[in-house]
């Protein structure tokens, strides 16, 4: 029996997969895990009772597994790697920080007003430190993981959002980063579950304060 998935609808567009870094982290990790599911779309700004009944939060993602509706990707994407062990996802402990801090530090750019790109270079800055010592092209290796699943979105948007709304990009003196940012894009699993550019910018639109 198919998983479910709920995830975000395109603002605007509500038939079209939307923009919610966390909901496509779900998606590429059944699609890496090759697992049938599937997924609602749920506009955001007129959730539907149903949604609403199975989860009172109103958040997305949320999974069906076992019959039961569970929310947050942290314990949804911990929870499909008990459950469904092969191919494994898991990243190694001491990579499982690694960029950790670069959407929180993306995000404070972004919205805030006169923002320094400082925060967010130092973290880019220890991404590259890290791809540049250890073997690639992921986080941990040769194959994707866990870790990889979650900062792919993260960097679709920085890159989508930043590039739209404040002209920046990624310093093409971070060669390492781009290799990674171009390795996870590449990724089948990404192509399929990305939202459109277009519904990235008006997802991030009315955070943005200029």
């Amino acid at each position: 029996m198919a998983l479910e998935v709920c995830v975000k609808a395109a603002v605007g567009a509500p038939d079209v997969l939307g923009d919610c870094p966390f909901s496509q982290r779900v998606l590429l990790t059944l699609e890496e895990k090759r697992l049938p599911y599937k997924m609602h779309l749920i506009n955001l700004s007129d959730k539907p009772k149903w949604f609403l009944d199975i989860n009172p939060q109103g958040k997305v993602p949320v999974l069906k597994i076992d019959g039961k509706w569970v929310p947050d990707s942290d314990v949804i994407v911990s929870l499909l790697e008990k459950k469904y062990p092969e191919p494994s996802l898991k990243t190694p402990p001491k990579f499982a920080s690694v960029g950790s801090k670069i959407m929180s530090t993306f995000v404070a750019f972004l919205t805030t007003k006169d923002s320094s790109d400082g925060p967010l270079l130092h973290e880019l800055q220890a991404l590259e430190d890290h791809l540049k010592s250890h073997d690639g092209p992921f986080i941990a290796g040769e194959r994707v993981s866990a870790v990889d699943l979650s900062l792919a979105p993260i960097l679709y948007h920085l890159q989508v959002a930043l590039g739209h709304f404040k002209s920046w990009s990624v310093p093409g003196s971070l060669t390492h980063v781009h290799n990674y940012m171009h390795a996870l894009f590449s990724l089948h699993s990404f192509e399929k579950t990305k939202a459109e550019k277009k519904y990235v910018i008006a997802g991030w639109a009315s955070k943005v304060h200029y």
